[in-house]
């Protein structure tokens, strides 16, 4: 019978791919560089394979090792949660979050699968509600933890920012009309405070179409062609098109994704849940490879891609 894999030699493979680099891996794992090059040869060796092309200064994986690293993850996401299983101290209990709908979509299946994985015992309570209603109830204890639109009032503290875009789609004019109709979010919305005041500010004339907390509401009227709307990059979908200066609209602020934490949330299970928040978000790559361009410079038109991560849980 073939011996088993080695699971000290994928966890330092995997290092490697996640850091682009073997010096960097070997901080990862704590071990010598020449440490980790010897426990990458061996598995190469065990393997019959090579997992990465030699020379150059990047790291690239070659065909076998980019097989190799979604049998490596899964084989340590197994491990973790059989230790987790049989471990007395593990962390249980329940944690409540909060996130508007817009960053549920995009930003929940990463941090439910990174937080799940690694503590099973726990239960995820979770709410999708506007950022104003989420202060809200962080400020009267009914939520543990909230992701929010960062606003000074919030008190949030920043943890990603996303370019925010004027989008129409990618089949209509609509952003051409005299009278610039709208789908945007209600009137405590930061991103709609931001749209009208650029529009006013240019003296474009507008009418608001829609008005939604609902995300899945405004991109539906976007695709559609009834509307223009303003949209973090998180948030385009494929039919999009991205409305730039060579457009006649100008540049917005940074949309800034804020973490709130409740006054009396201390326990364990919610400062899990905050850490595994922080890696997901500084983790995420935002598209799999460049976004095209249409014949209007700095117009972009979002097609089908795959969203990914740049290292797993």
């Amino acid at each position: 019978m073939a011996a088993p894999l080695d699971l000290d030699q994928l966890r330092t493979f995997v290092a490697v791919v996640d850091t682009g680099s073997f010096t960097r891996a070997a901080d990862e794992v704590f071990k010598t560089q020449s440490a980790v090059s010897m426990q990458v040869r061996r598995l190469e060796e065990r393997l019959g394979v090579e997992l990465f092309v030699r020379g150059g200064r990047a790291v690239r994986l070659t065909e076998d090792g980019t097989r190799l690293l979604s049998y490596a993850r899964r084989m340590l996401s197994l491990s973790r949660e059989a230790l987790t299983a049989f471990d007395e101290d593990s962390i249980e209990g329940h944690v409540r979050i909060g996130l508007p709908d817009d960053y549920a979509e995009r930003f929940l299946p990463e941090i439910m699968a990174r937080f799940v994985r690694t503590n099973p015992r726990v239960e995820l309570q979770i709410a999708c509600e506007t950022t104003s209603s989420l202060v809200e109830q962080i400020d009267k204890g009914h939520l543990d933890v909230a992701l929010v639109c960062h606003t000074a009032s919030a008190h949030s503290e920043v943890v990603r920012s996303e370019p925010l875009h004027f989008v129409t789609s990618a089949t209509h004019s609509v952003h051409e009309e005299a009278v610039l109709p709208l789908a945007i979010g209600r009137q405590d919305c930061v991103w709609r405070r931001q749209c009208v005041e650029a529009l006013e500010d240019m003296g474009r004339d507008y009418r608001i179409l829609f008005s939604s907390w609902s995300a899945t509401i405004v991109t539906s009227a976007v695709l559609s062609g009834l509307a223009v709307s303003v949209l973090p990059e998180c948030a385009l979908r494929p039919g999009m098109r991205v409305l730039g200066e060579a457009d006649g609209f100008p540049r917005l602020r940074d949309a800034e994704i804020g973490f709130m934490r409740a006054r009396n949330a201390e326990r364990p299970v919610v400062t899990a849940l905050i850490e595994h928040i922080r890696e997901s978000l500084q983790n995420l790559v935002q598209h799999e490879g460049p976004l095209e361009e249409s014949d209007v410079p700095e117009t972009r038109i979002i097609r089908p891609q795959r969203l990914r991560t740049s290292s797993a849980a």
